[in-house]
């Protein structure tokens, strides 16, 4: 089967096979060179790290996909700044985060993901999401289910805020702050707890598989959820959005709507609109 630009069109469980491959060459350089002690730092941004695996790992896992399909689309954290949302709207595309939580990648920390989705005109048709430091896989295919290292998962059906673990994370870019913590407080206030883990990717995978009921954040990309979305969607959460109340929240605005991740919310199906219902205040 081939797109109408005459790329050709694997099936969803042809192209997780090749992400998996991919993200299991990305997990092993990011782990050697850590274990290596050959990982060097540097700033993309204020507080908004890239390290030498970062770029290692994304170059192993562009060659592999490029292996098998070398007409399709790659949108890739290290090597995407440049291009436009409409780019990839149409036909097949690879959405790549190589290190999701570089920051916790660079302090030694583990909670650090490998996330790579597979999209045919701008819907999301497999997705990968490998934790290279605690050997856990997530996956899924569109229409298939969720799994972890293979076997299926399922969201939790925690019904109220006050018995629900939430998670976000913080943007790089801080003129937001008041807001950001004013809404962490309102929902402190009902929750049971929240946790801040840094690597949104594996915050939604989690939310799939029942560690946690609802992960939110602001100015995500679309290489930090358009796996994790996938795997929350098939294991049964609702994946939806707050709305704005600063501009600098728009960083995915153009991008079709499973790429689009501005003020995401994925949770357990009863409790989603009492959190957007807080986030909204």
């Amino acid at each position: 089967m081939t797109s109408p630009n005459n790329a050709s069109l694997p099936t969803s469980s042809q192209a997780l096979a090749v992400a998996v491959d991919a993200a299991h060459r990305g997990g092993t350089i990011a782990r050697d060179q850590r274990a290596a002690s050959s990982v060097s730092i540097s700033l993309k941004a204020a507080r908004n790290l890239v390290t030498t695996a970062d770029l290692a790992s994304e170059k192993a896992i562009i060659e592999t996909i490029l292996s098998h399909f070398p007409e399709h689309k790659i949108l890739a954290e290290e090597s995407s700044q440049n291009t436009q949302p409409s780019d990839f709207s149409v036909g097949p595309v690879w959405i790549i985060d190589p290190i999701d939580g570089t920051t916790n990648y660079a302090h030694g920390h583990n909670q650090v993901g490998v996330s790579i989705a597979y999209a045919v005109d701008g819907i999301v048709q497999a997705g990968a999401v490998l934790a290279p430091f605690q050997d856990e896989l997530f996956t899924a295919t569109r229409g298939g289910g969720a799994f972890r290292n293979g076997t299926p998962i399922k969201c939790t059906d925690t019904s109220l805020l006050s018995d629900a673990l939430i998670a976000t994370g913080f943007p790089y870019e801080r003129s937001n702050i008041d807001n950001i913590c004013g809404r962490l407080l309102r929902l402190l206030r009902t929750c049971r707890d929240v946790r801040r883990l840094g690597a949104a990717s594996l915050d939604i995978c989690w939310v799939a598989c029942g560690r946690l009921d609802v992960f939110y954040e602001e100015t995500l990309m679309p290489w930090d959820g358009a796996a994790g979305c996938l795997v929350a969607r098939e294991a049964g959460a609702t994946v939806g959005h707050f709305p704005y109340d600063s501009d600098s929240q728009k960083k995915t605005v153009g991008f079709a709507p499973e790429l689009f991740m501005d003020n995401l919310i994925v949770a357990t199906p009863k409790v989603f609109d009492v959190v957007k219902d807080e986030l909204s205040k």
